[in-house]
């Protein structure tokens, strides 16, 4: 364990390093995301101008909703995204093979080994805004609450990594440029919106199938409505085999890459 933080310490020093050689990429990065941010917010701001309540939420809970997908998704761009964006590129040129043979899990080392400093404003000010939304809340927030409220969100990381990962490993046996990655964002554009919103198939789609919904929509209700156990149950099953599926994939597409050697 020691040595994977001291090897992801290392990590973080030669991102920062490589990130201040590009300084207007830094800067522009940076108000790229400020601009998202901003959107994010305004666009339920306005929504709120019309009507006072969305999926039953009042904009005040709809805040909270809006400051866990923006965290989730920051984190992930900050620390994930980059990573398995190149993911592809080192399957189709075999360059794969340099993390195969290193001493670690090359899965933990293809999956943070860059730390895109470019996005960690996004991260910080995503933070801050979540932090708002929790101090600003009107309703008593119960510490038993909020610690159930983190852990989901901590879960939602793993479930938004998970269907990521899903999408880039087919790779493997497509050896396409980028997988499946630009379905992830389109569909990935589901977990910024409540579940509520979602009814038939299409709720089951992204709920058990893809489960974009359990990322932050859950995680909210949980904190704005309480604890539901079924929901709760079924976020567990859920996560718990995706990540089984993911970890079952990737063993798979390793035993059919084919390397440079090869």
């Amino acid at each position: 364990m020691k040595r994977y933080l001291r090897l992801y310490l290392y990590f973080l020093q030669f991102s920062f390093s490589k990130a201040m050689e590009f300084r207007v990429d830094f800067t522009f990065r940076i108000l790229m995301d400020v601009i998202y941010f901003v959107v994010n917010i305004l666009l339920f701001k306005v929504l709120f101008l019309h009507t006072d309540l969305i999926g039953g939420w009042t904009q005040e809970q709809m805040m909270v909703f809006v400051g866990s997908y923006l965290l989730v998704d920051s984190f992930n761009m900050t620390v994930f995204a980059t990573n398995l964006w190149w993911f592809p590129s080192y399957i189709n040129k075999g360059d794969l093979d340099y993390y195969l043979i290193r001493p670690v899990s090359p899965l933990f080392f293809l999956s943070l080994r860059e730390f895109s400093a470019n996005s960690l404003m996004n991260l910080l000010m995503s933070l801050a805004f979540f932090i708002y939304t929790l101090v600003s809340y009107s309703a008593p927030i119960g510490m038993g609450q909020l610690i159930g409220f983190i852990l989901l969100l901590i879960n939602g990381f793993l479930i938004y990594y998970c269907i990521q990962m899903l999408m880039v490993l087919p790779v493997f046996w497509t050896h396409s440029p980028r997988g499946f990655i630009d379905l992830f964002y389109s569909l990935g554009i589901a977990m910024e919106r409540p579940d509520r919103i979602f009814k038939g198939w299409l709720r089951i789609f992204f709920t058990v199938v893809i489960p974009f919904s359990l990322i932050a929509s859950y995680p909210a209700k949980y904190f704005i409505e309480g604890l539901d156990t079924a929901a709760l149950i079924h976020v567990t099953l859920v996560s718990v085999t995706l990540w089984l599926v993911m970890l079952y994939v990737w063993k798979k597409a390793l035993q059919s890459y084919s390397s440079a050697s090869s």
